[in-house]
């Protein structure tokens, strides 16, 4: 990440970063690559540097409490921007925002803090206020890096989830080999970069050529929209329920009842539960009754069938002894009460007594299962996913945003954790619980794609990622690390392995959130870090004014949503005639850099301009002077005036995209006219 090169002079302003923990020492670095005073403050001295530069960077080290007035006074807290609140306490980050609010009512608070509802009421009651969570911004970097895909970025704008493809051109790609590259530019999709095969890797999101052919092997990388996030919610909970219902047919297969009943005794033998023994006890008597019943009325009915005598008995049993003796004839018996013996009748009294007994235990003994098991069975995880599937290991708070991030993607994954979650924590994964290295041959890791290790132990990560690269050599291997030293001595001795520093990632954006700028999510495109960045447009801003096609030129933006000021509708893929006013809300892709010239106001130089020959017919004149004021924000008198003394020379120096699209429509209205540089890049 390189600030452009200028001779005018930046404004020195200064900026405080309050904790020099990881966050903070790469929080200092890339403050200074925008050419801005830096000072700190940190409650002890550092014994250890991570970033080894960062001594020499700062104008002012002070050692104190960053919640005392003094301390900040000390540190300029008057003179500030913007204050970056990153040490590991969130009670003190918000502290420190406080009295730094109460001593500078101007400054930017940028706080390291994951109460977000909180985080909301201060952001509406201080003002220029924004909070982050470190691990929440790194667990995109984790996910994406698991699909191992051609997915190199997923974010979500209005409910709606984009994708940022990086694709290698293949010769059965119809939709894009041999076509011009803008002519790829749809309502749902925004080229962000192509690289022919032979030409090295752009670093501006602008510099490639709208009118070159894609051929195969060239690089593409693009935006689109990949769906509606509401739907996919949908589709995850039908999928639930589909899955309850196939779990609830298997469990009445032949094989699953016998494990069942095998499982049912097991657990009533070595149950305490008195209910339970007495069902058992209860329910091998009523079997035995059942059993002698049949036998008996049939011995002394010998004109009733042995069905009638199992329905006979099933009916006393059921408790009907009044139905059967008091007015249902029985067989070739009308009236079996009359030459009944005594000891018969009284045993069928006493089967009906046994069974109604029966009934109030079996009763109560399935409210005793339903309240104990909490409805188990439908709040049971799903199965462990048998192949291609994704493996989390340690699920604390950035192992549960990275298995959410994933489970938005629809991808299979299991989650290993050495405690039970609560139901309610990620209820549609798998989870195994206990020891790491343990759980790893449950989790089919032989057919797994990726295996994630997000715990808080460097060592433990490597130790458990190299196992898992012993059982599995072609799974991916992500391992999260908290020390960038860490994260460069290890990736080069095991190349098989991605290591991620957290820290490093997160701390563009709180950098680039000192500036003003709402960063609200980030990606990696060729060996930069590409930040989803929103802006407001006020009064005096360096956007203000602009066509969107200038600003994506200019400063090498994309621009990916626009919304006018006060109206509900927004336009994702916007077109680029749209200029900007007060109020209007505009969100872009932009690599740091490129949030340096915005920030200055520094645009790229206007090398192109438009020579128009002539237009073949009388409505060309009319329709090409409307392109123009479309496409270069001029006024119509001065298109129409142009338009009307032809051949010549458009005095608006265009960039580059903005005369080859010129120069297209002007030509679709039947006006002849093509490009003219100007000057060198």
């Amino acid at each position: 990440m390189h600030p452009p090169t200028s001779n005018q002079k930046k404004p020195q302003d200064l900026f405080l970063v309050c904790g020099l923990k990881s966050l903070g020492q790469h929080c200092v670095a890339i403050l200074k690559e925008y050419d801005v005073k830096v000072s700190a403050i940190e409650d002890v001295q550092p014994e250890h540097w991570e970033v080894p530069e960062v001594p020499n960077l700062l104008k002012k080290l002070i050692i104190g409490d960053c919640r005392q007035p003094s301390v900040l006074e000390q540190a300029g807290i008057r003179q500030c921007r913007s204050i970056l609140l990153v040490t590991r306490n969130e009670r003190i980050n918000i502290e420190a925002a406080f009295a730094a609010r109460r001593l500078n009512p101007h400054v930017r608070l940028i706080v390291r803090s994951d109460k977000q509802n909180f985080n909301k009421l201060l952001w509406e009651n201080l003002g220029n206020f924004v909070a982050f969570e470190p691990t929440h911004l790194s667990a995109h970097a984790f996910a994406l890096t698991a699909l191992g895909s051609e997915a190199i970025g997923y974010f979500t704008l209005e409910g709606q989830l984009l994708q940022v493809i990086k694709h290698q051109v293949q010769a059965k790609d119809g939709w894009c080999n041999g076509k011009p590259v803008h002519r790829l530019n749809l309502t749902t999709r925004r080229i962000l970069s192509h690289k022919p095969v032979s030409s090295n890797p752009l670093k501006e999101l602008f510099g490639w050529n709208p009118e070159a052919e894609v051929e195969v092997g060239d690089t593409l990388v693009y935006i689109d929209v990949a769906y509606d996030l509401a739907f996919s919610e949908q589709h995850r909970q039908s999928h639930r329920q589909k899955w309850q219902w196939q779990q609830f047919l298997q469990s009445i297969t032949t094989k699953n009842l016998k494990d069942k009943i095998a499982q049912f005794w097991q657990s009533y033998y070595q149950s305490q539960n008195q209910i339970r023994r007495i069902a058992t006890i209860y329910a091998i008597t009523v079997l035995i009754l059942w059993l002698v019943g049949i036998v008996l009325y049939r011995l002394y009915y010998p004109d009733i069938t042995i069905q009638e005598a199992f329905y006979a008995t099933a009916v006393l049993l059921l408790g009907g002894y009044g139905d059967l003796f008091g007015s249902v004839e029985f067989a070739s018996q009308p009236k079996p009460s009359d030459d009944m013996p005594w000891w018969l009748r009284f045993f069928s009294l006493g089967m009906t007594l046994t069974g109604q007994a029966f009934v109030g235990v079996l009763y109560a003994l399935l409210t005793d299962a339903l309240v104990t098991s909490r409805f188990h069975f439908f709040n049971s995880r799903p199965p462990i996913p048998q192949r291609n599937h994704l493996v989390i290991i340690g699920l604390n708070r950035l192992g549960q945003k990275v298995a959410a991030l994933l489970q938005e993607l629809n991808q299979p994954l299991v989650g290993i954790h050495p405690t039970t979650l609560d139901q309610e924590t990620l209820p549609d994964m798998p989870l195994i619980v206990g020891n790491a290295t343990e759980a790893l041959t449950k989790a089919n890791l032989s057919h797994a794609k990726s295996i994630i290790l997000v715990g808080d132990d460097n060592m433990e990560n490597l130790e458990i990622g190299l196992m898992a690269h012993a059982m599995n050599p072609a799974t991916t291997l992500i391992i999260r690390s908290q020390d960038r030293q860490f994260s460069d001595n290890i990736a080069p001795l095991f190349p098989y392995a991605q290591v991620i520093c957290g820290a490093a990632l997160s701390a563009e954006v709180f950098a680039c959130a000192a500036f003003g700028e709402n960063v609200l999510s980030l990606f990696h495109l060729n060996e930069q870090i590409v930040m989803v960045t929103e802006y407001k447009i006020e009064n005096g801003d360096t956007l203000n004014g602009l066509l969107l096609s200038e600003i994506a030129s200019g400063y090498s933006v994309v621009p990916i949503l626009y919304q006018k000021y006060q109206r509900d509708n927004y336009s994702l893929m916007p077109w680029y005639d749209v200029k900007l006013d007060v109020g209007d809300r505009l969100i872009v892709l932009a690599t740091s850099s490129s949030l340096q010239r915005i920030e200055w106001g520094e645009m790229l130089p206007r090398l192109w301009q438009v020579q128009i020959e002539k237009a073949l017919t009388a409505n060309a004149i009319i329709y090409g002077a409307e392109e123009i004021v479309l496409i270069t924000g001029c006024s119509s008198t001065n298109a129409r005036q142009w338009m009307n003394n032809l051949p010549g020379v458009l005095p608006i120096p265009l960039y580059k995209h903005q005369a080859q699209r010129l120069v297209r429509e002007l030509t679709k209205v039947q006006v002849l006219a093509n490009l003219i540089f100007i000057g060198q890049p």
